[in-house]
């Protein structure tokens, strides 16, 4: 854990920020190189990608918020202090709020909606991945404590007082599990994306493989990390997990019934 790369003076270099940028160009080259496979404009296809990562932000922030009201409508203070800033957000408000901008910013400049998405899908799976190390870094995301061998222990005292950290405890380190499937995910879209497949194919299969990941992880994270609605139960990104797996297996089940586009040119 290192959530400072360096500090010189009273400046510090956040490492959770340098990962999340190397994550966004990575997400962003991969998804521009897709989509001249795909046929797409790429400028076209760079700029939203460039919206999506604002939306992103803002929707993850406000998802976090609005799973702390409590919090922090007892002292509004709290919502305009650093520690808030600094907070990440909640990964499925920003994924909300990324295909509400990428639907109706590709009705606005007559891109083909679900070949958009799928030229995305393999792009944030692969951004998600190494902005997981960010998350593993700072400290936050974190997992239950656990007696397994691969448990690890966070140290650094500004995890603690800027996400809330348990300090020398062994946890699951559900930063790293997630950064390793999210890679996974995105290697398989990828080689799928060469292959023959219907418009939303990939999009489905993005949304089925992540959410059905996601809800196993949940459970392995820790209680203070996120946010439950159903007691002990299921927590609020479960649910939202089980509602976009749905929607995945949908689009696929869809797609079996239409005829494959040609698969695209490598390249």
């Amino acid at each position: 854990m290192c959530p400072r790369l360096f500090e010189i003076g009273g400046f510090g270099l956040p490492t959770y920020g340098i990962l999340v940028a190397a994550a966004f160009l990575l997400g962003l080259h991969l998804a521009g190189k897709l989509a001249k496979r795909a046929g797409l404009d790429a400028t076209l296809v760079t700029n939203l990608g460039v919206y999506i990562a604002l939306a992103a932000i803002v929707g993850a922030k406000l998802f976090y918020f609005a799973t702390r009201w409590d919090y922090y409508s007892a002292d509004w203070d709290r919502l305009f202090s650093l520690s808030a800033l600094q907070t990440g957000g909640v990964f499925y408000g920003g994924l909300l709020a990324a295909l509400a901008t990428a639907y109706f910013y590709t009705k606005a400049n007559g891109l083909p909606w679900l070949t958009t998405a799928d030229v995305f899908a393999p792009a944030l799976a692969a951004g998600h991945a190494v902005g997981r190390l960010g998350c593993f870094a700072a400290g936050c995301c974190w997992g239950k404590p656990t007696d397994a061998p691969w448990g690890v222990m966070f140290t650094d005292p500004l995890a603690r007082d800027l996400v809330g950290t348990p300090l020398g405890v062994h946890l699951h380190p559900t930063q790293l599990y997630e950064s390793f499937g999210t890679a996974l995910i995105g290697l398989f879209l990828y080689r799928r994306f060469g292959r023959t497949h219907a418009p939303g194919t990939i999009l489905g299969w993005y949304l089925l493989l992540y959410s059905s990941f996601r809800f196993c992880v949940e459970f392995y994270r820790d209680h203070a990390a996120r946010p439950w609605i159903f007691g002990d139960t299921l927590s609020a990104t479960q649910m939202v997990a089980i509602l976009l797996a749905v929607g995945g297996a949908a689009l696929l089940i869809r797609n079996r019934g239409q005829a494959p586009r040609v698969a695209e040119q490598a390249g």
